[in-house]
């Protein structure tokens, strides 16, 4: 049973979907879509563009979005490939809610950049950080960040795979755990270069920007089962989605869990779409009998047709 699984930030980089555009209308009509949506030459900005624009979150995210639609596009034009389900990590659930129907693309184009401007407006530069921390339990590292708070707040961010958990917060606080985490036998405890601590309560400004954006967007029925990031789980109703979304951008990415979940469903198939093999690599760590493939480029789609 396959799923579709799509990236989200730090999957980035500078040339991403342009041999596809370049050899299939499918993917090019994506990135005129995306350019249409947002006034903004995302086409170049994938294609050319300095790392230090890609790596703007108001830009990146709707450059992940829309390299991994334009990916999926083609996908669907060259295979006869079809999902029971689909996930993404983070941003890359936007991804997901549009492979599976429930969002146009233009309006999670739009909405993606916004939400990339509010998380990054949300907290002060230098103010906010994130870590990962290697080696260690969750249950262990959840009480050492309780720990060493001391009013701050930091807490896991992301639930990655068995022993690979980022944390986010407070630079000072993260600081501390990354120092007590070491002491505590983590294998490895670092900072990430990231502009902004996502997916904590930090958040908690942008999460309410975000709402307000998403009241105007209209929802579809799911044409395939979706994962959410907060509960672990499908979907229940697309009545659930735009509040998920909301509390997804404070509450943890549980990416362990939800391939845990994809699991009991029988899934054993996992095709990455969109740029980088970041998700392949995590989910082997989860699951190591599955099968896992990313198309990102022409080369990639060449080694899946085969």
């Amino acid at each position: 049973m396959v799923t579709y699984v799509f990236p989200g930030q730090g999957s980035q980089y500078s040339g991403m979907g342009k041999d596809l555009v370049e050899n299939f209308p499918a993917a090019r009509l994506v990135f005129e879509e995306a350019n249409d949506a947002l006034s903004l030459d995302l086409a170049s900005l994938c294609f050319t563009g300095a790392e230090a624009d890609l790596q703007l979150t108001a830009n990146t995210q709707p450059a992940i979005l829309t390299t991994s639609i334009a990916t999926l596009r083609v996908l669907e034009q060259e295979t006869d490939l079809s999902p029971a389900y689909t996930a993404g990590h983070s941003l890359g659930e936007y991804s997901a809610l549009v492979a599976s129907g429930v969002i146009s693309f233009a309006d999670a184009v739009k909405t993606v950049r916004q939400r990339g401007t509010f998380m990054q407006e949300a907290v002060p530069v230098g103010l906010g950080a994130m870590a990962a921390i290697i080696g260690i339990d969750r249950t262990e590292l959840e009480q050492l960040c309780q720990e060493v708070a001391e009013g701050d707040i930091v807490a896991p961010a992301n639930y990655n795979s068995p022993g690979q958990i980022v944390i986010a917060g407070h630079a000072t606080a993260v600081e501390r755990v990354i120092l007590l985490a070491k002491e505590r036998g983590a294998k490895r405890a670092l900072p990430l270069p990231v502009s902004a601590p996502f997916h904590s309560a930090l958040m908690g400004p942008a999460a309410l920007r975000l709402e307000a954006a998403l009241e105007s967007i209209v929802l579809n029925p799911f044409s395939c089962p979706v994962v959410s990031n907060v509960e672990a789980t499908p979907y229940e109703t697309v009545d659930n989605v735009k509040s998920l979304l909301i509390e997804q951008v404070c509450a943890p990415v549980r990416w362990e869990e939800s391939i845990q979940k994809l699991q009991l469903l029988k899934v054993d198939t996992y095709i990455e779409i969109g740029p980088g093999k970041v998700l392949s690599g995590l989910i082997k760590r989860i699951d190591r009998s599955a099968t896992t493939q990313n198309v990102g480029d022409v080369q990639s789609l060449t080694k899946l047709q085969k």
